[in-house]
């Protein structure tokens, strides 16, 4: 018999997208799996939803009191008895395919390597266009690709490459199933990725395996809650930064405009100190990217 996978979907309502989100994990390829439906106290009525697709590799979980995408799948994890952990998201589609090519890139890379991950379409995610349609994007961007002889610990300290239902994990990559902190509303991927790259080898792939579409209640729009996650990143991850003059300095900065934002001026001064004396490059770095990015007149 194959590995088993247990896919975990971290669901709060969205009632009218969670049928076909889970029909395009039961409908895979590779069927071995278990389909974990985490349930983070709806106020709609999911049960017969999601019992009602009808396929016995289904369990239904719900927690009676909200706690967030990450709390839902640190219980899918709990609850998971596969082998591999695979996640996906309520109002999006994994493309066909996707679960059986990550499970055999996964399984021929051998055990020093705990997670594949590839790219998704993400649609609504920029401007309207000349013929009246949201233009599509690649996410992560395909330019920041992680590569095979890159310091990982770094590059994960600077920016997340998993989108976590891009990516197939082996369920002992981490040394803890407790994988997402549970206080974090936003980037709570982002903070895992930072400390999962401490422990296992990552691979990333180009190609896309996600269908995804940008939503109005995103947690990426959430300002607030991802200036709180860069701090908890920064603060769980210290150490790690410390080793990395340039990376460390960054954060202190990107810390202090999100303070400065937040009308926290004398906090934000600090944190920008801090950072020049890490980084006395960092300002006039920025200064250049942002030029670079202006359109000529």
């Amino acid at each position: 018999m194959s590995p088993i996978v247990s896919v975990v979907i971290p669901v709060h309502n969205r009632s009218k997208t969670i049928a076909d989100s889970m029909k395009s994990v039961l409908s895979q390829s590779y069927t071995d799996l278990e389909l974990i439906v985490v349930d983070d106290a709806s106020t709609e009525d999911l049960e017969p939803i999601v019992t009602g697709v009808g396929d016995p590799r289904i369990r239904y979980i719900r927690r009676e009191k909200n706690g967030g995408a990450g709390a839902a799948r640190n219980t899918g994890i709990q609850a998971a008895t596969g082998q591999f952990i695979a996640f996906h998201d309520s109002d999006d589609l994994w493309l066909p395919g996707k679960l059986e090519n990550q499970m055999k890139a996964l399984e021929e890379a051998g055990p020093e390597v705990g997670v594949i991950t590839g790219a998704k379409v993400l649609y609504g995610s920029g401007p309207i266009g000349v013929y009246g349609v949201s233009q599509v994007s690649m996410r992560p961007p395909p330019a920041g690709l992680l590569k095979p002889d890159e310091d990982q610990v770094r590059k994960f300290l600077v920016e997340n490459r998993i989108s976590l239902q891009n990516a197939l994990f082996r369920k002992d990559c981490y040394p803890s199933d407790v994988w997402f902190d549970e206080v974090l509303r936003a980037n709570e991927d982002w903070a895992f990725a930072a400390k999962l790259a401490q422990h296992t080898k990552i691979i990333e792939s180009p190609h896309p395996v996600v269908m995804a579409f940008s939503s109005p209640d995103g947690i990426s729009k959430r300002t607030k809650a991802k200036a709180i996650a860069l701090v908890r990143i920064f603060k769980q991850n210290r150490e790690q930064f410390e080793k990395y003059p340039q990376v460390c300095g960054t954060m202190y900065w990107q810390i202090g405009r999100f303070l400065s934002r937040f009308g926290k001026k004398k906090m934000a001064r600090r944190f920008y100190l801090a950072g020049l004396v890490r980084d006395p490059g960092f300002p006039l770095r920025a200064i250049r990217e942002r030029l670079a990015k202006r359109k000529p007149v």
